[in-house]
């Protein structure tokens, strides 16, 4: 057994359950309120979708020597799918009907990759398949807190981007963004080492700007809790959600 990338497939595991269950606060509020206020559901569904087709690539049969690939996002589907049901559960009608509506799209577009990778391709082109479809989703999810970035940006304070959960997400990134470079795989270094990139940036703003912690009080159009997928009710603009919420 390679020893390094064992420990950073364990890190990788610890930091990423982080995030996955970061969103827990959001969902207790939901639960305990029996609606979903102005919460989005769009970003667990597509988080959902890149737990799916990462763990789907991490399998044997599809890249070698990925089981903790396939261990995370398989760990992160099941919460993630959990989220998404409550969400349909407490949505008001109209909601509820796109997000059921762009949940069966998400399981019919895995489907969809799952069988073409069974059925049409093999070898190094069902790797190559598999992988560009997992790295793609993988970049856009860590993409997603480039809002709330330019929020802190904008108003010069971190009110809305707490340290800790910055952190976890440049230490899961790095982590996988190893553990990717020792295994010689690209489609599991590329968008993790862009998730480490992006959580170095948010510690960098964090660190410039964590003594303005009031401004936004101030400054800011938003107001309340930016949490993950939360409507701004003044402006009615949708903030993108993260992996991590946003508190």
């Amino acid at each position: 057994m390679n020893v390094l990338p064992f420990i950073f497939g364990v890190f990788g595991y610890a930091t990423g359950l982080f995030l996955f269950l970061s969103p827990t606060i959001t969902f207790k509020r939901i639960i305990k309120s029996k609606s979903t206020e102005q919460f989005s559901g769009i970003p667990y569904v597509m988080t959902l979708l890149n737990c799916l087709l990462s763990a789907w690539y991490g399998l044997p049969f599809i890249s070698k020597d990925n089981i903790p690939v396939t261990a995370i996002n398989g760990t992160g589907a099941a919460i993630e799918a959990i989220y998404v049901l409550i969400f349909i559960i407490y949505a008001p009608k109209k909601e509820k009907a796109k997000i059921s509506g762009l949940f069966a799209f998400i399981l019919t577009a895995f489907s969809a990759v799952v069988l073409v990778s069974i059925l049409a391709l093999h070898g190094s082109t069902r790797k190559l398949f598999c992988g560009l479809a997992a790295t793609i989703f993988s970049i856009l999810m860590y993409a997603s807190p480039l809002s709330i970035m330019w929020m802190v940006i904008k108003t010069k304070s971190v009110e809305y981007m707490p340290f800790f959960l910055s952190l976890f997400v440049f230490l899961c990134g790095t982590s996988w963004f190893v553990f990717g470079l020792l295994g010689h795989d690209p489609f599991v270094a590329i968008p993790n080492g862009v998730g480490c990139g992006l959580g170095a940036v948010q510690l960098i703003l964090y660190f410039i700007y964590h003594n303005n912690k009031d401004e936004p009080k101030k400054k800011s159009a938003a107001s309340g809790v930016v949490e993950m997928g939360q409507e701004n009710p003044q402006k009615g603009k949708q903030l993108n959600g993260s992996l991590v919420e946003q508190v």
